[in-house]
């Protein structure tokens, strides 16, 4: 279907530029007759070039900053009264990222045909996950979607800022030991060798260290190839483990038990479930319903059969507390904020402090543990490639000695 570029007046009488998506100039003059516009000028179809170049990276992948974004502008547009249709027709034909475009067009094109926001949401779970469109479904229903929408873009951008605190912390330890792997390989199989040659020639009694590194020198070249096969099959394993269900629960067990990562992965648990479920009842999402979608969300299958045993006591009459206490994953100070949120009718603002106490233990987590490793990746590095240096010069010494 074509586009044609437009321009109009709007109510208010300011000027109004966009490019729409019809199958005729007829029809687009039709269209923004109905949202309002007058002095209507349609400059001409949009052809483009008459070829596609292909699609590098991730053309398709829709990012959380353009649904941030999105979600914010479509709250002040609702807010500020313009109509559904319109609000999706004017966010789609500026949107830069062509897929996320495809699919608000798609959207608008579904609520233009009799289908609720919620359900023309639902139709693209790769944008819009079960969180955003059951919140927007709340919204529809209880009429205060502009709300729920600025609630949504709040949500998105704290757990953007978590995910990047998490990514941030890995970057540095995953960059050092990269480092220092390549450059002990680097020396192992193209320095060493050199110097272990020359070393025969020289004849006599080897260090002990050098005899150690020459060894490890020549498994290395002899050995590298199915030693990096090794790694990949390995790896390879782990992964197939962790597609099955007793695998995922395994090792998800041993990450939240970790000694330095797993403090850090409950806390980051904790926070997304409260900030989740904190947001789903604060917009009038049921308490069930809440707790299924925080758990398909958990990102970890023991925190996920937790707030399942939490739904599934709650569905028999107990209170949230008692199967938060009782499968552990939860800290106490958790169980008894939430235990008070019941008592006093208070859950939403008390799950939402708990996520703002819990991203700040994250916070605080992240730099004692980016400040203790950094000594310690100093000091396996230098110990790792000063080892090397030294056991080499140890024969250079003795030799030295001798000719003194």
């Amino acid at each position: 279907m074509p586009k044609f570029n437009w321009e109009a007046r709007t109510r208010t009488g300011g000027t109004q530029k966009g490019v729409i998506e019809a199958a005729t100039v007829d029809v687009v003059e039709a269209q923004l007759k109905k949202y309002g516009f007058s002095n209507i000028v349609i400059k001409g179809e949009s052809k483009g070039l008459g070829f596609k170049l292909p699609k590098f990276g991730g053309g398709g992948k829709i990012d959380e900053k353009d649904l941030v974004i999105f979600t914010r502008q479509f709250s002040t547009m609702i807010d500020s009264g313009l109509p559904l249709v319109q609000c999706l027709e004017i966010l789609a034909s500026q949107q830069e990222n062509k897929a996320f475009q495809d699919i608000l067009y798609k959207v608008k094109e579904s609520v233009e045909s009799g289908s609720t926001f919620a359900d023309a949401l639902g139709k693209h779970p790769k944008a819009f996950d079960q969180l955003f469109v059951n919140l927007v479904a709340a919204g529809e229903i209880g009429g205060i979607l502009d709300t729920i929408l600025t609630r949504l873009a709040a949500y998105i951008e704290k757990s953007m800022k978590l995910k990047k605190q998490i990514k941030g912390a890995m970057v540095y330890p995953i960059t050092i030991m990269s480092i220092a792997v390549v450059v002990v390989g680097v020396i192992l199989v193209f320095v060493i060798p050199t110097f272990a040659k020359m070393f025969a020639d020289f004849g006599g009694e080897l260090p002990m260290p050098t005899k150690f590194v020459i060894a490890l020198s020549n498994f290395l070249t002899k050995y590298l190839v199915v030693l990096i096969g090794g790694f990949y099959a390995i790896v390879w394993a782990i992964k197939k483990y962790y597609a099955t269900p007793v695998g995922q629960k395994n090792i998800d067990r041993m990450a939240l038990k970790a000694p330095i990562a797993g403090p850090l992965i409950r806390k980051v648990a904790v926070a997304k479930f409260t900030r989740t479920l904190g947001t789903m009842v604060s917009s009038g999402v049921p308490i069930m319903d809440g707790l299924e979608i925080v758990a398909k969300t958990a990102g970890n299958k023991i925190v996920e059969e937790a707030i399942y045993a939490v739904r599934q006591a709650i569905s028999e009459g107990k209170t949230m507390a008692e199967p938060l206490a009782a499968c552990g994953v939860f800290p106490p100070m958790v169980v008894q904020m939430i235990s008070v949120g019941e008592a006093t009718g208070a859950m939403d603002a008390m799950l939402n402090k708990i996520a703002d106490f819990y991203d700040d233990e994250v916070d605080d987590a992240v730099g004692a543990m980016t400040a203790m490793m950094e000594p310690l990746l100093m000091v396996f590095l230098g110990t790792a490639v000063g080892g090397l240096v030294i056991a080499m010069y140890l024969p250079i010494f003795k030799l030295a000695g001798a000719v003194g």
